[in-house]
């Protein structure tokens, strides 16, 4: 055991001396090393302790993974510790594939929060949204786990089932079963709106994504009819990702200027990113709509468009992820996966814990048909008067003989009922709705002052 402290606080020194404080006299740093040997013994003596007089026999190696995650987790949410499979698994999700529920999460309050469900997945598609907080696991509680736990015991072989505990505000807790898939992303989905309007989500930022929003525009541009006259580009419920991403797709529409900085304790390491000519749009009018689960990468992109007033932002406030996290390999041992920059927008702006405020807030609404049947009517009121001079009260004298429902195939008038049904049923996506019209009359305005 005295080896073993011996060699950390080995490891520690060498690491301290690679560092000198900045400005500290060698007394102060010498007095700062014996706290810190005297902190490592500590350390070395209670785990000497659990391993020989534990009422159970302890995995060693499991226990000291632990105490690495209690240290990183107790400084932030997002900084961990990533053993060998962790890590391998991560790598290949940043190039937009990998197997799981498709969810992006942080820890809040000990348990599982929900930052954003991915499009086209099973979490998605079973109705899981931004902000909910998962509390047990197959029926066992994530309380007492650290986020990479919880993480891989939602993972598993594809086609396994997992239930989750869900608290959502205002709502009795609730179990959804959901199958796991293998996740595949795509981060680019691209459409026309209206003929003329360009829609373009990006659900992720990856490898994949800075190549298919250029794909995807250009395909817009050719589809027009008549040529675009605005873009609406999504970044809702996007969790983020890579950080060069986020500065590739923000300098697509910037012909000039800062994108992003980063700082972090060390002032000298900060970095800035700046845009290089060329907007793929031509200077098109933009609206970026936002909301509580755009985090990290997507802010940043957000961030520069909004200060450099090239689009309008429109939705609800951001994540609030304004961190940088540094992965570093440890060979043999996985990667440490540790916060070391803050990041700041064009105008020195730091959104950690804040977000992004749109530029305009529109709440999601939800648009729905009432059926003639649920509506209340004069005849349904206790006492209502009768109709005309027959005094019959509403429910008296003969009724009207029903109508046979009409159904696909019942003869050469019948309509199949498929797509009117679609169009009714089909939720109006509100902030989409109000983006476009903003594009229309900045369209209009231009059109005029021509």
């Amino acid at each position: 055991m005295k080896r073993f402290v011996c060699l950390v606080t080995l490891v520690v020194a060498l690491g301290i001396s690679g560092f000198p404080a900045q400005g500290a006299t060698e007394e102060k740093k010498k007095a700062g090393d014996r706290e810190t040997f005297r902190q490592l013994e500590l350390f070395g003596t209670v785990f000497d302790r659990v391993r020989s007089d534990y009422v159970e026999e302890v995995d060693v190696e499991k226990l000291i993974e632990n105490a690495i995650n209690g240290m990183l987790t107790s400084l932030d949410p997002h900084s961990s510790y990533l053993n060998e499979k962790i890590f391998q698994d991560m790598q290949v999700q940043t190039r937009g594939e990998f197997g799981g529920l498709g969810i992006e999460v942080t820890m809040q309050d000990g348990v599982v929060k929900v930052m954003s469900p991915i499009d086209d997945t099973p979490a998605s598609r079973a109705g899981i949204q931004t902000g909910d907080l998962i509390t047990h696991l197959d029926d066992e509680q994530i309380r007492g786990l650290t986020l990479q736990q919880a993480v891989e015991k939602m993972r598993g072989p594809v086609g396994s089932k997992i239930k989750l505990t869900i608290l959502r505000t205002s709502k009795e807790p609730f179990n959804v079963t959901i199958i796991r898939a293998k996740i595949k992303i795509t981060p680019i989905k691209a459409r026309i709106e209206d003929k003329d309007i360009g829609y373009i989500r990006i659900t992720s930022f990856n490898e994949q994504t800075t190549r298919g929003l250029r794909r995807g525009f250009t395909r817009l541009a050719k589809e027009a009819a008549g040529g675009l006259k605005g873009l609406v580009l999504d970044l809702r419920n996007n969790p983020g990702g890579l950080l060069r991403e986020a500065v590739n797709v923000s300098d697509a529409f910037l012909d000039r200027g800062e994108i992003v900085s980063t700082r972090g304790r060390d002032a000298a390491r900060g970095q800035r990113w700046n845009a290089e000519k060329g907007d793929i749009t031509k200077g098109l009018a933009m609206v970026v709509l936002l909301n509580g689960g755009s985090a990290s990468a997507s802010e940043i992109v957000a961030g520069a468009l909004q200060d450099h007033r090239r689009a309008i932002i429109l939705g609800t406030k951001s994540f609030g992820k304004g961190s940088v996290q540094t992965i570093i390999p440890l060979p043999g041992h996985g990667a440490l996966r540790l916060t070391t920059q803050r990041y700041y927008t064009p105008s020195g702006r730091s959104i950690q814990a804040l977000g992004i405020e749109p530029d305009i807030t529109v709440r999601q609404l939800r648009l729905e048909k009432i059926s003639d049947a649920e509506r209340q009517r004069e005849k349904d009121l206790r006492g209502a008067l009768g109709g005309g001079e027959s005094g019959t009260k509403p429910d008296e004298g003969a009724k009207p003989e029903a109508k046979p429902e009409a159904k696909s195939g019942d003869g050469p008038d019948a309509k199949p009922d498929n797509g009117a049904k679609k169009e009714e049923e089909k939720i109006e996506d509100y902030q989409l709705t109000r983006a476009i019209g903003i594009l229309r009359g900045i369209a209009l305005y231009k059109n005029g002052t021509d």
